[in-house]
């Protein structure tokens, strides 16, 4: 049996397991990185694409930047659209401060390249991964690779393997509390080979529910409608999405380009938070500790807070200072909650409740009134740019 010995041992080599991996190596930190996915499955799953200014700034500091400094989309604001109106959100004129679209497709090639150029141990396809001892000085990860079992033997454990991994469920339940919220309704995303019909990202309010316009490139768009959440994308064919698009987005001026739909999928929307992001010599990065939905474009800029964080505490742990090890979960969680809120905030504000009657009428006319007063309060505007943009990551 195989024993490999390192500091960090990483489950997970999604963005947050190789981004910590990567900022471990340029402080001299030995790591292992074992993922039960293939490389192909990982970079096919399609997720976030919007980085906050300090995500892009990380990933320059961290000399993994090349990609995103030549295809990254830089942004100024969003649109932000009731039926017949679209406002401009500058956020650069607001507060100084940009965001940059960059799928996380791309984010996790560049990682992976970086790592295969430097010879890091990562192991992907590993059967079996099991941790062992997170509650002592001396913990272990198994794993079996190509037909040989693994011991991984490391001074810290980092879960960066997701929400249905096995880092989480590794911490006793009577040391865990959950924090979740279903909401209802669900995102019906498509990925289509068309130039995109706007420079930055529309968000839109509208009777039928919610609709956004995002891009991958100057040649890819992303889109996206409110749909129930028990739906079936086989009820959606393409030309009833792009019907729903031209309704949802429509102003008088202006016209949503349709290109083949390359893929769809219907996603549900939750939020969900661990109440400790650290047992013993156990942590959790990403996914594996908390979800927000999608409204905000805060998934992956939160898991690279939480690496940004962690990291920052592991140097200064090998450094013989433990005081950051100590405080991450709380201060990981403090900066969380924050983004929890605003993406229920943006997703409250854009998202049709189901139902019908007097209750439903007066909801949507609420909505209609914050969204007026967001668009034409300077500072609720700065807010929104403050919260998009990214809040500080340490």
């Amino acid at each position: 049996m195989p024993t490999l010995t390192t500091r960090v041992a990483i489950i997970g080599a999604g963005p947050a397991g190789l981004l910590l991996g990567w900022s471990l190596r340029q402080a001299g930190i030995d790591f292992v990185i074992v993922e039960n996915k293939s490389r192909e499955y990982i970079l096919g799953r399609v997720r976030a694409g919007v980085l906050e200014q300090g995500a892009v700034e990380t990933l320059q500091q961290l000399g993994v930047s090349e990609g995103v400094d030549a295809d990254g989309l830089v942004h100024h604001g969003i649109y932000l659209q009731s039926p017949g109106l679209r406002h401009h959100i500058d956020f650069n004129e607001l507060i100084g401060r940009t965001v940059t679209v960059y799928g996380q497709q791309s984010v996790v090639r560049d990682l992976e390249a970086a790592h295969d150029a430097a010879g890091s141990a990562v192991f992907y396809e590993a059967g079996d991964v099991a941790v062992h001892g997170i509650e002592t000085r001396s913990p272990s990860l198994t794993f079996t690779h190509d037909g040989s079992d693994y011991t991984v033997e490391a001074d810290f454990i980092v879960g960066a393997d997701g929400f249905h991994g096995i880092s989480r469920p590794a911490i006793p339940k009577d040391r865990l509390t959950v924090f979740d919220k279903t909401y209802p309704f669900a995102w019906l995303g498509i990925l289509a080979d068309v130039a995109p019909s706007t420079d930055e990202l529309i968000y839109a309010l509208h009777p039928d529910g919610f609709a956004m316009h995002s891009m991958r490139s100057n040649s890819v768009s992303r889109l996206y409608i409110q749909v129930d959440p028990g739906d079936d994308i086989s009820n959606w064919p393409d030309s009833r999405i792009w019907d729903a698009l031209h309704t949802r987005l429509a102003i008088d001026g202006w016209a949503l380009n349709e290109g083949p739909v390359t893929e769809k999928s219907i996603t549900p929307m939750r939020s969900f938070v661990a109440s400790t992001l650290n047992h013993g010599s156990l942590f959790l990065v990403g996914d594996s500790g908390h979800i927000v939905p999608p409204t905000g474009a805060k998934g992956l800029n939160s898991a690279i807070s939480d690496v940004t964080q962690l990291s920052a505490a592991l140097v200064a742990h090998y450094a013989d200072d433990s005081a950051l090890l100590s405080s991450y979960s709380d201060t990981a969680l403090a900066r969380q909650w924050k983004v929890q809120q605003f993406s229920q905030w943006m997703t409250d504000l854009l998202h049709v409740r189901p139902g019908a009657g007097d209750e439903a009428a007066f909801d949507y006319r609420s909505q209609l009134g914050r969204l007026d007063y967001v668009t034409h309060s300077v500072y609720a505007q700065r807010s929104l740019a403050e919260q998009y943009t990214g809040l500080p990551l340490n």
